[in-house]
Order: structure tokens, then C-alpha cells, then sequence
């Protein structure tokens, strides 16, 4: 990730070792769970609907920014650039595009507003573009070269900052970062609030046959509140190691760079996990998975078809419910 290649200044060999092996570690399971959504997109008509194509850009910029992390020097010149720059661009291209996915809810349930897919093209220019501008000025006052190097092997591939460019590193991808997760917390909360408010007035004016809708309606509400958390949760060592290096350069503290680089390499990964493996897309792998020979089948795990089942049986039931409204 970006934040790799400034955490490996005055540390050993053998902590750069570490640090390299939890970063490549890291960043392929970010790249197999954000390529599984990004597959899953491309596979299933179903599932191209403007909400989840959004959810498909962050796991495209997320299995690109993996991606280029894991590559490190591929060698000197225009490809060293093009790594270094490559990773930062679609770090920041990740989390700004989790900002338009709590935009777009937040429109939807607080505003009432149906026009959401007009605002496609302005989402790409917003993310694209503050992406492109932010990884031109990351290059100000840095001094271009291979960080991290163990031995004759360069770690990662990016620039050796001076306090100007730790300054400007933090202004172009820290700054923007937190006021993502700021944005994504006050919008959620917005959004939970109102449907909380909504939810008990349902349950105080239904009958015991809709409370199960209502149940799915809370979990929807507590897996929305988890949204804001992943960005913290992968960014608070970053942010802190930055901090510190900023005010000591001299100093490393170890244990804190492999979380700061751990953790945010696990972006990609906690994301898929979060905003693409929602019902849309169980049901659609169930589905496939009820077209396999019960030869094949029967090798799979029980709890696996018993979900399986459970999904028919609950699109038997809206079919059964709309026959009702029918009749």
C-alpha cells in the first residue's frame, strides 16, 4: 500500500524481511477477495445494477492498488514511477469511492431522491480525478528512487522524503483519507438513525407476520455500521506511525510498522468482505452452485446447502407473496 514505502528508513535487514513478507502476504489476500467481487461482476447479469457497480470500482481500485504493492521494483526508470505512482492512485481512488457508495445511500433513504444513478459520471470524475491530482502533488518535494532495499533487492519502488514530502504525503493521502471517514460516519449515522426511527414505527404498527422482514432490516442496519470501521480500523497505525515519523525521523518503532503496513494492506480484503459479499451476491454463487450435478454437490459442505436451500425457499416465498397480492 502507500503507506509502505516510508515505513522502512533506519530499520535492519531482517525487520525490512518482515515487513516485506506481511506486506506480500497482505496484499494477496486484498488481491484474491477484491478479485473475487470484481469476477463476481463480470459473471452474474444479475448483479450489474448501479448500486453494486459502485461496489465493483472500490474492488477494482483495490485489486489494482494490491496489485502494484505486491509487484515492489519492477526496475529502474519509467516503471519504477509508474509502480510508486500506480499504488497511490488507486489507494486513494479505493477509499474515496466507499464516500460515493455512502453518498448514494444516504440520497436514497434520508433524501428520498431516486435520481442517483444520474450522478454516475460525476462519481468518476470526483474519484478519478481528485485521485490523479492528489498522486501529482504526492511527487513535490520527494527524491525519486528505490526504497527499502535488503541486500541488491529494492522492497518497494517510490521516493525518499525529506520532511517536505512527509508533509505533502500526508496532505495527499492521510488528509483526504480521514475526511473519507469522517464523511462516511456522519452519512451512516444519518442513515441508521433514520431507519431505526422507521423500523420501530413498523414494528409498533404490524402484526408478528412482518417482524421477520424488520430482523432483516436490523442487520442490514448493523452491517452499515461496521462501513465506517474498516477505513479506521486499516489506517489508525498508519496514521499514527506517520505522525511519529514525522516528529522523530530517526526513530522506528517495528511492531507499529507491521501493523500500519498489515493492516492497511487488508484494506482490499475487509472491503470485499463488507460491500461485496452482500445477499445479492450469495444468492447469485447459490444459485450456480444449485446447477451443479447432485454428484458434485453432495461434496460440499452441509451448512453450504442448507443456505442454499434456505435461499430458494425464501424466493419461493416472494413468489408466493406476489401471487397473493395477484389474487
Amino acid at each position: 500500500m502507500a503507506t509502505v514505502q516510508v515505513v522502512l528508513g533506519n530499520l535492519s535487514a531482517e525487520e525490512r524481511h518482515v515487513l516485506t513478507a506481511v506486506n506480500t502476504g497482505a496484499s494477496t489476500l486484498s488481491l484474491l477477495g477484491s478479485g473475487f467481487i470484481v469476477l463476481c461482476y463480470l459473471c452474474f447479469k444479475e448483479l450489474r445494477k448501479f448500486s453494486f457497480k459502485l461496489v465493483f470500482f472500490l474492488a477494482l481500485s483495490d485489486m489494482l492498488c494490491s496489485f502494484f504493492s505486491i509487484v515492489g521494483d519492477p526496475s529502474k526508470g519509467f516503471f519504477c514511477y509508474a509502480q510508486g505512482y500506480s499504488t497511490h492512485f488507486f489507494c486513494v481512488a479505493s477509499f474515496l469511492w466507499t464516500t460515493t457508495i455512502a453518498f448514494t445511500l444516504h440520497r436514497t433513504v434520508v433524501r428520498h431522491k431516486a435520481d442517483v444513478e444520474d450522478f454516475e459520471p460525476m462519481f468518476h470524475l470526483y474519484v478519478w480525478g481528485t485521485s490523479l491530482v492528489m498522486t501529482v502533488l504526492r511527487s513535490i518535494g520527494n527524491e525519486h528512487g528505490h526504497v527499502g532495499h535488503i541486500g541488491r533487492v529494492a522492497a518497494w519502488c517510490w521516493t525518499e522524503t525529506g520532511r517536505t514530502g512527509k508533509a505533502v504525503h500526508f496532505f495527499t493521502f492521510y488528509a483526504p483519507l480521514w475526511g473519507a471517514i469522517l464523511f462516511n460516519g456522519i452519512t451512516y449515522f444519518q442513515v441508521i438513525r433514520m431507519l431505526n426511527n422507521a423500523t420501530r414505527m413498523a414494528v409498533g404498527m404490524s402484526d408478528r407476520g412482518s417482524q421477520s422482514d424488520t430482523r432483516a432490516d436490523m442487520k442490514a442496519l448493523n452491517r452499515w455500521g461496521y462501513y465506517p470501521l474498516i477505513l479506521i480500523g486499516s489506517w489508525s497505525f498508519g496514521t499514527v506511525n506517520r505522525i511519529h515519523d514525522f516528529i522523530e525521523p530517526g526513530h522506528k518503532i517495528f511492531w507499529l510498522s507491521v501493523f500500519d503496513v498489515g493492516m492497511a494492506a487488508l484494506m482490499g480484503l475487509f472491503n470485499s468482505i463488507a460491500y461485496g459479499l452482500n445477499s445479492s451476491v450469495r444468492r447469485a454463487i447459490y444459485e450456480r452452485l444449485d446447477l451443479l450435478p447432485e454428484s458434485i454437490r453432495r461434496w460440499f459442505p452441509k451448512k453450504l446447502k442448507s443456505r442454499s436451500q434456505q435461499q430458494q425457499h425464501e424466493s419461493e416465498l416472494v413468489s408466493l407473496r406476489i401471487e397473493d397480492q395477484h389474487q
